[in-house]
């Protein structure tokens, strides 16, 4: 490993060691978010740059080192900022932090899994580079699969870096909204689970499926056309 790697995955091992043992988890949990949302709504209105500044760069931070906390973080701006701005302002941050952590992925580990495992993994790898939009697509739409799994994950494929940037930020928008909005009301939420129904997840998950088979069913027709 270079020293280059090195230094980053000492600084990151740091950050991450200090999440947990200075205990911070404890600010990112429903219980604390509500009882300090009054306040940090006043500071809001009396700060406005340095509150938007500040939660976008935690929010990177979580986002970039896949720590707990997201999901709360979503509620916050939502409860914040209100559904528009907190939109907004979620859907570059949670992408930009997703697109970080896949780079810091790609950085430390892709190549060591390539050389190792590289032989394994070239069907897979040639199915992400034709596929691998549709693929991430249909992975962002889908709540069950935690994201930060996805932004590791895709960091040791061949997909690029432009390409898994906009198509995560496309695909986690729907979601987004959706807690979003919880957190618009957030004093009525007393737990994660109850903001995401089944048939809610499920709506996620054709709608991300829907352009991979799609496609598949293009290239199927047209493959019929061409064996008569």
């Amino acid at each position: 490993m270079s020293r280059g790697k090195i230094v980053l995955l000492v600084v990151l091992a740091a950050m991450i060691a200090a999440f947990f043992i200075f205990d911070l988890g404890r600010f990112f949990n429903l219980e604390y978010i509500k009882s300090q949302q009054v306040a940090l709504s006043a500071f809001y209105q009396d700060n406005t740059l340095l509150t938007v500044g500040g939660y976008f760069a935690v929010y990177l931070l979580v986002t970039a080192l896949s720590l707990p906390g997201a999901a709360i973080m979503t509620l916050l701006g939502g409860a914040i900022f209100g559904l528009l701005w907190g939109t907004v302002i979620i859907s570059f941050a949670s992408s930009i932090g997703a697109t970080l952590a896949f780079l810091v992925s790609r950085f430390l580990l892709r190549d060591s899994i390539q050389q190792k495992f590289g032989s394994n993994l070239a069907s897979f790898n040639k199915g992400i580079e034709q596929e691998g939009a549709f693929y991430l697509f249909t992975l962002r739409l889908v709540p069950a699969v935690p994201f930060f799994v996805i932004n590791l994950v895709m960091g040791l494929t061949p997909i690029k870096v432009r390409t898994f940037y906009w198509v995560s930020q496309l695909g986690m928008f729907a979601g987004t909204i959706v807690f979003v909005n919880a957190g618009t009301q957030l004093a009525q939420i007393d737990s994660l689970s109850g903001i995401l129904s089944p048939g809610l997840i499920a709506s996620f998950v054709l709608l991300g499926a829907f352009p991979l088979l799609a496609k598949k069913g293009v290239a199927l027709v047209k493959g019929k056309k061409q064996s008569v």
